[in-house]
């Protein structure tokens, strides 16, 4: 147990000539979270339970190359563009940019090497009663096709609150498209625990994004009442998940967005709340995006992660915080265009608990 914020710094590797590191962020109450500069990776967060018995709550790898092979986006920052776009063009300015897609015809997580493949140049930073690590990557005009030269600072700061904050800062040189989200799996009783079908989750929001056969938004919001996807009150993940409901047999379970917002702002809101009743550890999702993505393990394969522990079907769950997916292609959704001169700013919180009789406090933007 310490007694202050601490970090310390490992050289964990090379790439080329460019040294990755691997930060690790200690509070008071020994939370420690690491955090590295290839993919502006989460590697591990270690929380304790209601015994102040401490366990690594993400799945990850223990060492570089598990980051350069994985297929998942395991804890990684992923850009420039989240989620999916349906056939990959875009247009700004009535001008048309073709993406990189995969096969079945669409933009996916950033294209063929997105920014959870880059090594971004990192340091060290005190803010207040936070310590972390700043995160800088310059995607280059044309790059994965999107136009402009993008550069995007992702911060990284914990405090004895308990409060891992993630801020987004980005600006170009020409009008593109940006939709940045966090792509850590979670698991509260432990990385290499198995199922999370019995974590409890709640989110507040009444509307989610029905997807089509490509998995991307048909258009529409539905409200979630009557729904498997209404998680306005606590309930497990696995509760309705195995529903015979056609927008799950088509994801595999969920892969799913809600509505957080109908428009942009930079109000901090509360996104998700889940709990894993056995440990009694708690995570609190705040956020100034308009949707949070609920992916529920559905094609992790069994590859190794950290410790050699097989990663399997949903053994860990992702709240990713972003725009809604396939925004380019729907006029009503928020948009996700950024042009000279503005700066992209987003903001979101992982705050972690246990059972130990603490009020939660609502971070300050």
């Amino acid at each position: 147990m310490t007694t202050e914020l601490n970090i310390q710094v490992t050289e964990w590797g090379k790439i080329g000539d460019e040294i990755i590191n691997l930060y690790s962020i200690t509070n008071a109450n020994g939370v420690k979270v690491n955090i590295s500069n290839f993919g502006a990776a989460i590697q591990s967060v270690f929380v304790p339970d209601k015994n102040g018995i401490y366990a690594d709550v993400v799945l990850g790898y223990d060492t570089l190359q598990g980051y350069e092979h994985d297929d998942f986006y395991i804890g990684t920052v992923v850009g420039r563009y989240a989620n999916r776009i349906a056939g990959g063009r875009v247009e700004i300015d009535g001008k048309i940019y073709q993406l990189t897609t995969k096969e079945g015809g669409f933009h996916h997580h950033g294209g063929k090497v997105g920014f959870n493949k880059k090594v971004w140049q990192d340091r060290l930073f005190a803010d207040g009663d936070s310590l972390g690590v700043q995160l800088t990557y310059l995607s280059a005009d044309g790059e994965e096709g999107f136009p402009g030269n993008l550069t995007t600072t992702v911060t990284y700061k914990l405090n004895n609150a308990n409060q891992l904050t993630i801020d987004y800062e980005a600006v170009t040189d020409k009008p593109t498209i940006l939709n940045l989200t966090q792509h850590t799996y979670f698991n509260l009783a432990g990385h290499n625990t198995g199922s999370i079908l019995d974590h409890e989750l709640m989110m507040p929001n009444q509307y989610y994004l029905p997807v089509n056969a490509m998995q991307v938004p048909k258009g529409d919001t539905e409200n979630v009442k009557g729904t498997p996807f209404d998680f306005t009150h606590f309930k497990t993940i696995g509760h309705d998940i195995n529903t015979a409901n056609k927008q799950l047999e088509l994801s595999y379970g969920y892969d799913h967005s809600w509505v957080v917002k109908q428009t942009r702002s930079n109000e901090l809101v509360l996104a998700a709340r889940a709990v894993e009743p056995k440990s009694g550890r708690k995570l609190n999702v705040y956020t100034t995006e308009p949707a949070i993505h609920l992916y529920t393990g559905n094609f992790l394969d069994g590859s190794p992660g950290k410790d050699g522990s097989p990663y399997g079907f949903r053994e860990g769950f992702c709240l990713e915080t972003q725009n809604y997916p396939d925004s380019p292609n729907h006029p009503d959704f928020p948009s996700s265009v950024l042009n000279p001169g503005e700066t992209f700013s987003s903001k979101t919180v992982f705050e972690f608990d246990w059972d130990k009789g603490n009020e939660i406090t609502k971070p300050s933007i």
